[in-house]
C-alpha cells in the first residue's frame, strides 16, 4: 500500500511541476506591458523601465522562472504586482470561500446521485425514465443560468436566502450555511446529473453479475444485496466521475462566485487575469492543481480500499 501511495504522490508532484511551468511560460508570452498597465498611460518611459526592473521583468525568462521556483518550494508564491499583497495571504483569504461552496456542492451531488441512481436502477419504469430526463436537463443547463434563476427566485423574490455575500463559518455557522447554499446547489445540479447516470449504469451491471444471483439464491434480501455488496462494487466508476466533477466544480465556481458576489479564488483569479497579475494567477493555478492532486490521491486510496486489485496493478 505504501508503494501504491508513493507512486501516486510522485505522479501528482510531476503534474504540479508541469502545470506550473506551462502556466509560467504562457503568462510570460502574452506580450503585455505590465509596468505600463500598473503606472498608467501617462507614465514616462523612464518610469516604466524602472518599474520593469523593479519587478524583474528585464531578466531572462529562465532566471525569472528559477527565482519563482526557489521561493515557491519554500512556500512563498510571491506578491501581487498591482496591490503588493502577499499571494499566500490572498489565497488564504479566498480559498475557504471556494472550498466551502465546492465541497458543499460535491456533498450534495454525491448524496443525491447515489439516491437517484439507485432508485433508477432498482425501480426501473417511470422512475428510471424520470431520472434519465432530469439527468439530461441537468447536464444541458449551464451552472451560471441555474445560479441566476435561483438568485432571482429564492433570494430576490422570496427572500429565503441571501442573494450575495459570504459569511465566514467562525462568525456564524447558520449564516455561513445560508450564504453558500444557493451557490452550492447551482454547482451540484450538473454534477448530480452526470454522477447519477454513472451510478445507475454501474449498479444495473453489477445487479446482473453472477455473484449477485448467488447471494439472492442464498436468501439475502434485496436491501442487503444492494447496500452491502452491489453498491460497493458499483462505486469505483461513480467515484471516477465524482472526482472529475470536482475539477469541473472548481472551474464552475469562477462564474458562480461572480453571480453571488463571493470573494473566492475564482473572483481572485478573474481579477488577476483582467489586470495581467501573473504572480496571483500563477499562485492560483498551482494551489488549484495541488487541491486536484490531493482529491485524486484520496480517490486512489478509496479505490485501493474498495478493490485490492488496484493496489496490485
Amino acid at each position: 500500500m505504501l508503494v501504491f501511495l508513493f507512486r501516486r504522490i510522485a505522479a501528482g508532484a510531476v503534474l504540479v511541476v508541469v502545470v506550473a511551468t506551462a502556466t509560467f511560460l504562457m503568462l510570460s508570452l502574452t506580450g503585455t506591458d505590465v509596468a505600463r498597465n500598473i503606472l498608467g498611460e501617462t507614465a514616462t518611459r523612464d518610469a516604466v523601465t524602472a518599474k520593469s526592473q523593479e519587478l524583474g521583468l528585464d531578466q531572462p525568462l529562465a532566471e525569472r522562472y528559477w527565482h519563482w521556483v526557489q521561493h515557491a518550494v519554500q512556500g512563498d508564491l510571491g506578491t501581487s504586482w498591482f496591490t503588493g499583497d502577499s499571494v499566500n495571504q490572498s489565497l488564504t483569504d479566498t480559498l475557504p470561500v471556494t472550498l466551502s461552496v465546492v465541497l458543499a456542492g460535491l456533498l450534495i451531488a454525491a448524496v443525491l446521485s447515489v439516491l437517484l441512481g439507485t432508485a433508477a436502477a432498482l425501480r426501473g419504469g417511470w422512475v428510471d425514465r424520470l431520472v434519465q430526463i432530469g439527468a439530461v436537463l441537468g447536464t444541458a443547463v449551464p451552472s451560471f443560468l441555474i445560479a441566476l434563476v435561483l438568485a432571482v427566485t429564492l433570494a430576490v423574490r422570496l427572500g429565503w436566502l441571501p442573494a450575495t455575500g459570504y459569511v465566514a463559518m467562525d462568525v456564524s455557522g447558520i449564516d455561513w450555511l445560508r450564504s453558500i447554499t444557493l451557490p452550492a446547489v447551482s454547482l451540484a445540479v450538473g454534477a448530480t446529473a452526470a454522477t447519477a447516470m454513472q451510478v445507475r449504469g454501474a449498479l444495473v451491471d453489477v445487479l446482473r453479475a453472477d455473484f449477485v444471483r448467488t447471494l439472492r439464491s442464498r436468501g439475502l434480501n434485496t436491501r442487503s444485496v444492494v447496500f452491502r455488496h452491489a453498491l460497493r462494487n458499483a462505486a469505483p466508476p461513480a467515484l471516477t466521475v465524482l472526482a472529475l466533477q470536482f475539477i469541473g466544480l472548481i472551474g464552475g465556481a469562477v462564474v458562480v462566485e461572480k453571480v453571488f458576489g463571493l470573494p473566492g479564488i475564482g473572483t481572485l483569479a478573474n481579477s488577476a487575469a483582467v489586470r495581467g497579475d501573473a504572480p496571483v494567477l500563477l499562485g492560483t493555478v498551482v494551489v488549484t492543481v495541488v487541491i486536484v492532486v490531493a482529491v485524486n490521491l484520496l480517490l486512489d486510496i478509496a479505490y485501493g480500499w474498495l478493490n485490492p486489485k488496484v493496489r496490485v496493478s
